[in-house]
């Protein structure tokens, strides 16, 4: 507690105690304190001033503005309000609302100065005979809702000091017609609708303006109890509340009482429906920045609901469109084959999707999609869903390998492997065709996601270099389980680690931290603080090795698993990928490098324990997401379709068989066709000799 607040406290413990102190005097000598009860009653309220809000925060309350999100190009993607609520007006609202109100809570409104003496005096002494009534005015009544905290709720003396000197301040700041407008934009209508605006859209869908005399009793009387008054559950008793208050406009001068009896027998017509707050493109970045957001303000004297902050992300809004339009469409579909999995009985399972992209030059983040929909997921399958990668993690193991003076040329024989850990387990990975028993590069042993070549080319890396390779390239939130099966992804890692590191490694070997933010502005778009990108000293991978791997990882889209980014999506620019698929196909991985753009997928149940069928192999269920934008990305020059990653083209020759030995020559020669048929031909002419 700061100085100022611990003084003010103290101030306040000894008023109260030597008010009752004064308490008990009067008791005792009450014809004498009755002349001292005036003098009392100042000194009390004179305390209380200090603890209502001052001016400045009045001010600040009505000129409230959220603070929004915006991708690079100036696109809103989302607005970080206290509570949905849409400010209008006083022009902008009915006068039916505005004449319901005045007659209801307040008809001496434009008479007082924030205190209605003569209602106060009438509430007091309702109160005393045993019907308890309200004297608050309108202001007063504002001056409850804009600070329930420093006014409280509690039925008590000191509650309606505060909210009498807050009121008083209320006057003094604002005109009437501000009072009104204020007033009518922040009171609370229920199923979270705050302000006449969005509570005229959630029970009747028009605004505010078109608003008619029914309506607009309706909704004047629930402010008695809205909860009691509730039109949905209530309908009986918000009608004959809605009638008391067309009869006070009656005796008010507002409605010809010619017409309130017509009025009152007509029916309650609601055309109910919830406002949901717009989710905007990229919602999962909207909560994902909200925490950072808010420390920043702080650190900083800004308050994220009302300073109108301006916060720049570095997502561009195109991309970010084309990747919502590929999960949705994917998943659509991917769904459909889930469902007519289902067994009978089984419980339906939503299928779910992560997709990101990142410029790897700079570690800007350009699209972020944190599952299919977030009204219903809010769970984020980029930054939050930790999944084994699968053959996804692959191309770490041959990095280190290239580290390590070995080369794409380099050749291992297709065998069975069995790998006996410390703790004596056997380790037999396998591939869905069986060991051919030849000598395969290594360039084919990635490019064709060979699980027995990877397996071998682990033990003769080791699991630590290739964990310390995928820690520096990015992986670095993850706790990465340094034995041999490392190699085929079995450590649960985030989408936003498989991209920032493969990021690193289109890059050329530099780790760029993933950044959101570009730049935090104030509501008159003045720069408060940029963010530039990140880059560490030393590269987290030899550039040389980093290429290698590059060149290799393009054959995976050449000719092998990722082949479908050519045939299917025609995408003929320098680009370089890995598919991945867990166990049982549990989940679906595909990332792709461009010079300008990385991006990628994961696809999965929520549910680990539920599998999809063979739709669910990364390249069948994550790539088309991955591929769908990058197409269209280039189709719409979003990106250098010439752009190519800085090492040429190659592919190793196939391994040369060794040389035979002299038996399997002269067996090679029995075989051969010619010698078959020489040999023939002499065989039946020394046949006709003998």
């Amino acid at each position: 507690m700061s100085p100022v607040l611990s003084r003010l406290s103290a101030i306040k413990t000894i008023a109260a105690v030597q008010f009752h102190r004064l308490v008990g005097l009067i008791k005792r000598y009450p014809v004498r304190s009755a002349l001292l009860l005036p003098v009392l009653l100042l000194l009390y309220v004179l305390v209380m001033i200090p603890f209502t809000p001052g001016i400045g925060d009045l001010r600040k309350a009505k000129s409230e503005v959220p603070s929004v999100l915006l991708a690079s190009n100036g696109t809103v993607l989302a607005e970080y309000k206290r509570i949905n609520r849409q400010w209008v007006g006083l022009e902008k609202i009915s006068p039916h609302v505005i004449n319901a109100l005045i007659s209801t809570e307040d008809h001496r409104f434009y008479e007082h100065h924030g205190i209605d003496f003569r209602r106060t005096i009438g509430a007091v002494i309702s109160t005393l005979s045993g019907e308890l009534q309200g004297g608050s005015t309108i202001t007063q009544q504002l001056a409850r809702n804009l600070y329930p905290e420093e006014i409280g709720r509690a039925t008590s003396i000191t509650r309606k000091v505060k909210e009498a000197i807050t009121a008083l301040k209320i006057e003094a700041v604002y005109s009437k017609d501000e009072i009104l407008e204020t007033y009518l934009n922040t009171v609370p209508f229920l199923y979270n609708a705050f302000g006449i605006e969005m509570a005229a859209r959630t029970y009747f869908d028009k605004s505010a303006e078109k608003l008619d005399v029914l309506e607009s009793a309706t909704l004047i009387g629930m402010l008695k109890g809205t909860s009691y008054y509730n039109p949905v559950l209530n309908p009986e008793r918000a009608k004959a509340r809605r009638n008391l208050v067309l009869g006070q406009m009656a005796k008010r001068g507002k409605l010809d009482p010619a017409r309130l009896e017509a009025l009152t027998k007509r029916p309650l017509k609601l055309d109910f429906e919830r406002q949901v707050e717009p989710l905007g493109m990229a919602p999962h970045v909207a909560q994902h920045l909200r925490k950072w957001l808010i420390g920043w303000a702080d650190g900083k004297g800004y308050n994220i609901y009302s300073d109108g902050l301006r916060v720049r992300t570095t997502l561009d809004a195109s991309i970010q469109k084309l990747a919502n339009q590929a999960v949705a469409r994917q998943l659509g579909q991917l769904q459909k084959l889930a469902d007519g999995q289902r067994k009978a009985g089984q419980e339906r399972a939503v299928l779910q999707a992560g997709f990101l992209a990142v410029d790897p030059r700079s570690g800007a983040v350009r699209a972020w999609v944190g599952s299919r929909d977030f009204a219903q997921e809010q769970f984020d399958h980029v930054s939050q869903a930790r999944r084994q990668p699968g053959s996804t993690f692959k191309p770490f193991v041959y990095g280190a390998a290239f580290m390590q003076g070995l080369s794409p040329s380099d050749t291992l024989i297709d065998r069975p492997v069995a790998i006996t850990s410390d703790s004596g387990d056997v380790w037999t990975p396998s591939d869905a065709t069986p060991p051919t028993g030849l000598a395969t590069t290594l360039y084919d042993g990635l490019v064709y996601s060979k699980n027995t070549i990877t397996a071998q080319l682990m033990q003769k890396v080791g699991p630590e270099k290739v964990g310390q390779l995928a820690q520096a390239l990015g992986i670095r939130q993850s706790k990465l389980d340094l034995v041999p099966s490392l190699a085929l992804g079995t450590s649960p890692v985030t989408l936003l680690e498989m991209v920032a590191a493969y990021s690193s490694i289109a890059n050329g070997g530099d780790y760029k931290l993933p950044v959101l933010v570009a730049q935090v502005e104030n509501a008159e778009g003045q720069v408060l603080e940029a963010f530039a990108p990140i880059t560490e000293s030393v590269p987290a991978m030899p550039r040389a090795q980093t290429l290698t791997l590059v060149n290799v990882m393009r054959g995976v889209i050449d000719q092998g698993t990722g082949s479908a980014i050519r045939q299917r999506y025609g995408i003929t620019a320098d680009v370089a990928g890995k598919t991945g698929t867990t166990q049982d196909n549990t989940d679906g991985w595909f990332i792709m490098m461009h010079p300008q753009l990385v991006a990628g997928a994961r696809v999965g149940f929520n549910d680990n324990s539920v599998t999809m069928g063979s739709w669910g192999q990364g390249a069948r269920s994550a790539l088309p997401m991955v591929g769908d934008v990058f197409q269209q990305a280039l189709r719409n020059r979003l990106l250098d379709q010439n752009a190519e990653f800085d090492i040429p083209r190659s592919r190793p020759s196939p391994p040369q068989p060794p040389p035979p030995s002299p038996d399997q020559r002269q067996q090679q020669r029995r075989n051969d066709p010619l010698s078959q048929i020489v040999n023939g031909i002499f065989g039946r002419i020394l046949k006709q000799l003998q």
